[in-house]
């Protein structure tokens, strides 16, 4: 674990034969620098640590370097650092806190130091408790009187005299107490009247005759297989199921940073496994992701897609394949009613033909 916490006595440190395993993090001049050391001193490339932390390696390499500046927001890069000190055996809250001194945060303001207003506050204090100490009377007292001017004198009861029924039980000419009969059967069902449908609507809709179980059977023989459709499995992100045709689930913990054009974050956010983002229809943005880009799965009009191909993915790329996988499931639906409604007029001609054959005959 960690290794620079300084818990290590001094004669142990002087002793000829002591070697330390891992350079602390404390003692190089920057946070890269002793990053860059532990590093070169556990034998490891960024790749290998890329790999064990799932960091990307252009993030490891900016935090070698100092530049802090093409890291991504705050909390992933805090994150990143605990990791990478973590997998070199260093402190990670020592590494924590040097980059927050090295990187401070501009989102929080300066405060004013402590003990600048002390002369002010030491004249004051004994004006502040003394109107702290009457306040604290004046509830009190206040509560007390409340509770003085509620209180009355015990009064004697308004009832003259016990009625009869309380002593003697049951009163001649009153009704014997209540007794409990048999359970009585629960009453039937109520009846639900059958579902209407309007005449020729559904054969209008879907060009087949709900009457022909021919036709039926023939349609569904011929609908193609359902591909493994979107299960969700934890948290959903991003836009609505009725504005959305893509999603994006991850299958182990990773993060997801998706980029507007002009370089705005739209979502950025470390998905547990099960997570999912549902992209919106009509934004130019790019997806990136860490290097372990095939631990996320794509789901086209709900139905899978595939896996992410690269580190990162233009957004409107997956919008046209899913714009162009429902417009080839509408012709393909099209064409299978069309056909059904063919086999079906072909089969009706043909028993109305052995019918006039029949009868002639």
């Amino acid at each position: 674990m960690a290794l620079d916490t300084g818990g290590i006595p001094e004669e142990l440190k002087a002793h000829p034969d002591w070697k330390d395993v891992v350079p602390s993090v404390t003692d190089a001049p920057t946070l890269g620098d002793g990053l860059r050391i532990a590093r070169e001193h556990s034998g490891r490339s960024l790749a290998e640590l890329s790999s064990i932390t799932r960091v990307p390696s252009r993030y490891l390499t900016a935090l070698e370097q100092n530049d802090f500046s093409t890291l991504p927001n705050r909390v992933f890069s805090i994150g990143y650092v605990r990791a990478y000190a973590g997998s070199l055996g260093l402190d990670e809250q020592l590494a924590v806190e040097r980059f927050k001194r090295e990187s401070p945060d501009p989102s929080v303001p300066l405060q004013a130091p402590v003990g600048v207003a002390f002369e002010e506050v030491k004249r004051y204090s004994p004006r502040l408790i003394a109107a702290g100490l009457a306040l604290v009377l004046a509830v009190v007292g206040w509560n007390v009187f409340q509770r003085v001017s509620l209180m009355r004198a015990p009064q004697p009861s308004d009832l003259a005299a016990v009625p009869e029924s309380w002593t003697l039980g049951a009163v001649p000419g009153q009704p014997a107490a209540l007794s409990l009969t048999a359970p009585r059967p629960a009453p039937p069902d109520q009846t639900i009247p059958a579902l209407y449908i309007t005449p020729g609507l559904e054969a209008e809709l879907t060009g087949l005759d709900p009457a022909s179980p021919e036709a039926i059977a023939a349609a569904a023989a011929s609908a193609p297989p359902v591909q493994r459709a979107f299960n969700p499995r934890g948290a959903i992100y991003g836009a609505t199921a009725n504005a959305s045709q893509v999603v994006i689930q991850a299958r182990k913990a990773a993060s997801l940073v998706v980029r507007m054009a002009d370089g705005r974050v739209l979502f950025a956010r470390q998905l547990a496994p099960g997570d999912a983002w549902r992209a919106p229809a009509g934004v130019a943005a790019v997806v990136d992701v860490s290097s372990h880009f095939a631990d996320f799965d794509v789901y086209l009009n709900g139905e899978h897609g595939g896996t992410l191909t690269a580190e990162q993915t233009p957004l409107s790329q997956l919008n046209s394949r899913a714009q162009a996988l429902a417009r080839q499931a509408a012709a393909e639906v099209v064409a299978r009613t069309q056909a059904a409604q063919a086999e079906a007029q072909a089969r009706a001609a043909t028993v109305q033909t052995a019918m006039v054959t029949t009868t002639g005959g």
